[in-house]
């Protein structure tokens, strides 16, 4: 019966969608999401001016297709943000996801599980969960969606920008001898985008809202170090890039600048632009002249890593 529930979403996706371009699918099995108990709390959606996701209770995601023709067989889980109390969700999600088809990259937008809801069991324990569920979905469904298992990345928003950057610094190979075949995929990006992050605990330069709505009030030491991604930077976290505003006083340039020093440290190719005016939340910046040009900025970085394979 495991899987039963993805061999439906395949048989919709193949059906419904020819020329392939979208679908929904849950991340996990029915009755069988981790971390979970079952409140009846409703999810909330807000549509005044973005889409903003409360309370997620069923984690999914939404798979977005280039065509055939056009597809380079990368992809990127895009994981919106929205402080680890909401998710921006086409601003931060469907519409980066629309923009990387644009360039033949297919996109995942990840729909994960908030830590404040009363459906976790450890609230911080479940956004990481669904990220690493998510990549290795992509990789079990590579060859159906025309993807190259090897070429997976992830693209991260502000608090997405840190579950991003969790996923590129605690991930693992996956596990050969589970009895669920999604669970044998490694989780590891093979390259990252972060996009105006939320990188450490330091008070001096944190997000607040973030880490209190991620750990409480009062979350430990040990709580503090694990969340801190710069502090987890090795010779294994992939490559990456980082665009953030100077002028930023949500989420300050110096989370940026810190991960990109672990990175250069750990002898982590990465790339960083810092623009002068841009604040914090841009999404695709259009119409906010030179500031506009941050996705161009990705997708050149993005093909020129196969240059150095």
């Amino acid at each position: 019966m495991k899987n039963l529930l993805f061999a439906g979403a395949a048989i919709l996706f193949l059906v419904g969608n020819i020329q392939a371009q979208q679908m929904t699918m849950p991340l996990w099995p029915v009755n069988e999401i981790p971390n979970f108990i079952d409140t009846g709390e409703p999810e909330i959606s807000d549509t005044t001016d973005i889409i903003r996701i409360r309370h997620v209770q069923t984690p999914d995601i939404s798979v977005f297709l280039p065509s055939r023709r056009n597809s380079t067989g990368k992809a990127m889980l895009v994981i919106p943000g929205g402080g680890y109390r909401v998710l921006a969700y086409d601003a931060g999600g469907t519409e980066i996801a629309q923009w990387l088809n644009s360039k033949g990259i297919a996109a995942v937008v990840l729909k994960y599980r908030l830590p404040f809801t009363s459906n976790n069991i450890t609230g911080h324990l479940s956004p990481m969960l669904d990220a690493q569920r998510a990549m290795r979905l992509i990789r079990h469904h590579a060859d159906q969606w025309g993807i190259d298992p090897h070429q997976v990345g992830v693209i991260g928003i502000s608090a997405g920008g840190h579950l991003a950057a969790m996923l590129s610094t605690q991930f693992d190979y996956g596990d050969a001898a589970h009895t669920d075949p999604v669970e044998i995929h490694s989780s590891r990006p093979d390259f990252t985008a972060l996009l105006y992050p939320v990188i450490t605990t330091d008070s001096t330069f944190w997000h607040r809202g973030s880490f209190r709505a991620l750990l409480g009030d009062n979350p430990t030491d040990a709580l503090l170090h694990k969340y801190s991604t710069e502090k987890h930077v090795t010779s294994d976290t992939p490559p990456t890039i980082l665009i953030h505003a100077a002028d930023d006083t949500s989420v300050p340039v110096k989370n940026s600048i810190a991960y990109f020093q672990a990175l250069n440290e750990n002898g982590i190719p990465a790339e960083m632009h810092i623009y002068p005016h841009g604040g914090h939340g841009f999404s695709l910046a259009i119409g906010r002249g030179h500031l506009s040009t941050w996705p161009d900025r990705v997708i050149d970085w993005i093909f020129s890593l196969d240059a150095t394979d």
